[in-house]
């Protein structure tokens, strides 16, 4: 058998291989890891607030997002991981970024998510995985009150120590219609050009410096 077919038949293993299996990646490159982050969001609580903690990283992979198959969280002092596989986690797009990760990250017994360092780990489809470590360390006590939010009789008021304030407005279903950022603490529903369609409205208080915010429970606009 000459060289050349030798060859010939070499390639068309390996363009075979590449055929087989829907996703699979040819590309040995490994994924990379831009930017990751895990927070913190304060809910009403029968005693006190609950917390719940999303965990979203910036993922980047030659062959695209969809070479992507799984991506975990260590918590490497604690003996902590999560997974989360392509088909679970939540993917949003934002200011031309692509964002993957799930909100339902959580600790056995409510247990408050331990402070540190974190480890990110991606693998794609075809086994090449990075690493990228990042800290989360949002105060483990509020440092604002929970906020609060009346709205009654064509008014609003707003009752919030923290930086940013914004009203997360739903339609008749329950779907987030729009977001609206409050710069007055008070006055009238009309001025805040909320959508015709919205019917009802919660707050949305966010501390940026900390990945924490709060959010309130829906109240009627209409």
């Amino acid at each position: 058998m000459s060289r050349l077919k030798v060859l010939s038949y070499k390639s068309l293993l390996i363009i075979l291989i590449c055929m087989a299996g829907a996703g699979i990646s040819c590309s040995r490159t490994e994924p990379k890891i831009a930017f990751g982050f895990i927070e913190m969001v304060y809910y009403p609580g029968a005693e006190k607030p609950e917390e719940r903690f999303s965990f979203f990283v910036i993922p980047e992979d030659d062959d695209g997002i969809e070479n992507l198959g799984e991506l975990y969280l260590h918590h490497d002092r604690d003996g902590l991981r999560w997974l989360i596989k392509s088909e679970e986690w939540v993917k949003v797009e934002e200011e031309g970024r692509t964002w993957i990760g799930s909100r339902n990250i959580a600790m056995s017994g409510d247990e408050s998510l331990p402070r540190g360092q974190y480890r990110a780990v991606l693998i794609n489809k075809g086994g090449e995985k990075t690493e990228r470590n990042f800290t989360f360390d949002a105060p483990v006590d509020p440092r604002y009150p929970f906020p609060l939010l009346v709205i009654g009789e064509g008014k609003y008021r707003i009752d919030s120590q923290y930086p940013v304030n914004r009203l997360i407005c739903y339609d008749q279903q329950g779907n987030v219609l729009q977001t609206v950022i409050v710069v007055n603490n008070s006055g009238n529903v009309s001025d805040l050009n909320v959508s015709a369609n919205a019917r009802s409205a919660a707050l949305w208080a966010e501390d940026p410096e900390y990945r924490t915010s709060a959010l309130t429970e829906a109240a009627a606009i209409r």
